[in-house]
């Protein structure tokens, strides 16, 4: 959910209705020009956390971005047995907005701002970080007791337009019930932030991107539009058929521009549609730094080595030194 070193509003009614399903022209095997949207697979790196698995996409060697997301880690599936769970204490982040999305389970975030919110699944929690915020993310210490607790969902971070990688920190919370949900047979949607399949998510955004969360039954398909330049699909449950070829769990799938396709549940699948508008240039990215700036993420280090970002209320005690 953390640690990457290299340099290198208002809610909306839930809808139940028919989406823009429309599959595109299903590809031909072996014609090549069909097959060939698909621009890279990105499998991610495996790191435990002590019991806690945690598989991270992006950034990768093959691509930093896919649109503004710049981060992408699935936390779990895990159980926890009584007396663990999720212990990421006080960090800080420049020039981002960090999206956490679950599954199964319930994170308690707090930051900087005096913001204390738990997440459940289906929720979205959005918090800004701009010119600079601080932030932890733990279990509860009353839902430790709690028996045959799970954790399953994505981490991802979106990097900020330079317009907007100094802005004030903020942080919202969007109830599951909040988010745009749109049914069809075999098929089901939620609009996590962006516009996607004729929907809008009350999620605030600062670039044009898109991200949602698609289950599918065996059998059914559904669209990946060319609405944006860059585009992925990541699959994390069960197996998903593009172009002839299929691809298991844990694999994030980046399109080149231009090419509708289609993809087709083989089992039981969970699959997330993210990218948008390329960014306005390259990123830096430095442990939880983000910016378009070598010197502005100096700057950061010194700022967290030194102890000038604000603490978080209720949890004034503890943080992460500067990776050295």
């Amino acid at each position: 959910m953390l640690t990457f070193i290299p340099f290198g509003g208002v809610a909306a009614p839930q809808r139940s209705g028919r989406m823009s399903w429309r599959p595109s022209e299903d590809p031909v095997p072996g014609d090549r020009r069909s097959c060939d949207a698909l621009d890279v697979v990105i499998v991610p790196r495996v790191r435990d956390l002590g019991g806690f698995n945690v598989r991270r996409a992006l950034p990768a060697a093959q691509r930093q971005m896919v649109g503004p997301f710049i981060f992408w880690d699935q936390m779990g599936p895990a159980e926890f047995v009584a007396g663990e769970g999720i212990d990421v204490r006080p960090h800080p982040h420049i020039g981002l907005a960090t999206l956490t999305y679950l599954f199964e389970g319930k994170i308690l975030h707090r930051d900087s701002l005096g913001s204390a919110q738990a997440i459940t699944p289906g929720d979205v929690n959005w918090m800004t970080a701009g010119k600079g915020i601080v932030h932890s993310e733990r279990t509860a210490p009353e839902w430790k007791a709690e028996p045959g607790r799970k954790m399953f969902g994505i981490q991802s971070w979106v990097a900020l337009p330079r317009a907007a990688e100094e802005v004030k920190p903020d942080f919202f919370h969007h109830r599951a019930e909040t988010l745009p949900v749109i049914e069809a047979e075999g098929k089901r949607a939620r609009l996590i932030a962006g516009s996607l399949f004729g929907e809008t998510s009350p999620v605030r955004t600062f670039s044009e991107m898109f991200y949602a969360d698609v289950e599918l039954s065996p059998g059914a398909k559904v669209p990946l539009q060319a609405c944006h330049e860059e585009r992925a699909i990541y699959v994390a449950e069960g197996t998903a058929d593009i172009a002839c070829d299929t691809f298991e769990s844990g694999r994030l799938l980046v399109f080149r521009p231009g090419d509708e396709i289609t993809v087709t549940a083989v089992t039981p699948s969970r699959l997330l549609f993210l990218g948008g508008e390329p960014m306005d240039g390259p990123r830096h990215i430095w442990w939880n730094f983000v910016s378009s700036s070598r010197e502005r993420i100096e700057q950061a280090k010194e700022d967290w080595a030194q102890k000038r970002f604000d603490v978080v209320p209720g949890d004034e005690q503890d943080f992460i030194p500067l990776p050295r």
